[in-house]
């Protein structure tokens, strides 16, 4: 893995790979499971899902393809008002991006250096048949609702390699970016360290290091709160999916 980029060719492809790709000007990267045969399973917010109760960023983030309703996909159809877990070729998964492959088992010193959260992770993966499993499984029952912080698409795919969720309600997020971005802006607001100068140079020298150890502290890799949840728990007697399992699960402890 590179110190800078994760992007690799298509030709470097291997089934069960976590794959993503950057959107809008690198503010933020869609993530998915690859299955073979150039097809993404993936978890989105598309254009037919009601906001309900999601976030301001919910409103303008949508990780599906950018395909319209009259110009549909010939080998996957038309995406462009479906939600939840999908399965879309790897054209209109990557949007015309590029390809980057997800990193498991990092050292710590590798995991810090990276530039971007998202990216790479301490946590170790599953073999591919066991996350081809997950993934399958979750293409037919689904993934909850899709919320940018708390269930998007990362969480998804990460579940899919490690079968890791988080066993309390308290968690400032589950993904890379989601808590890497939302811990860093709590610890550096709360941190005494920014009373100890008032420089440009010193404000941000304190928040690049407050951001990466808040990187590091909230991966699904070194928090004691996660567990391995099969895939098949997910499903309520019900058969309702319910993916974010945490409060649940900090109820019966």
């Amino acid at each position: 893995m590179g110190v800078l980029s994760n992007k690799i060719s298509r030709d470097q492809l291997k089934p069960g790979d976590h794959i993503y790709s950057w959107r809008q000007a690198f503010i933020y990267a869609h993530h998915g499971i690859y299955v073979g045969d150039e097809m993404v399973i993936h978890f989105t917010r598309g254009a037919g899902q009601e906001i309900g109760t999601g976030t301001v960023l919910d409103r303008v983030i949508f990780s599906s393809s950018a395909q319209t309703s009259g110009n549909p996909c010939p080998k996957c159809g038309d995406h462009s008002r479906v939600d939840g877990v999908i399965s879309s070729c790897i054209d209109c998964f990557l949007c015309g991006g590029d390809l980057h492959l997800f990193e498991y088992g990092v050292s710590p010193a590798l995991f810090v250096v990276q530039a971007r959260g998202g990216t790479c992770t301490l946590a170790s993966s599953d073999p591919p048949e066991v996350v081809l499993h997950r993934a399958s499984f979750l293409l037919q029952n689904g993934f909850g609702v899709y919320n940018v912080f708390k269930n998007n698409c990362e969480d998804f795919a990460i579940y899919c390699k490690t079968g890791l969720l988080i066993s309390t309600s308290l968690s400032v997020g589950r993904s890379g970016q989601a808590a890497s971005f939302l811990a860093a802006a709590s610890a550096i607001i709360s941190s005494p360290l920014r009373f100890l100068t008032t420089s440009f140079s010193g404000l941000a020298a304190v928040g690049c290091g407050m951001y990466c150890i808040s990187r590091l502290v909230s991966d699904m890799g070194v928090r004691r709160d996660v567990i391995k949840v099969p895939v098949e728990d997910l499903i309520k007697p019900s058969g309702v999916v319910e993916s974010d399992i945490s409060t649940e699960m900090a109820k019966e402890r």
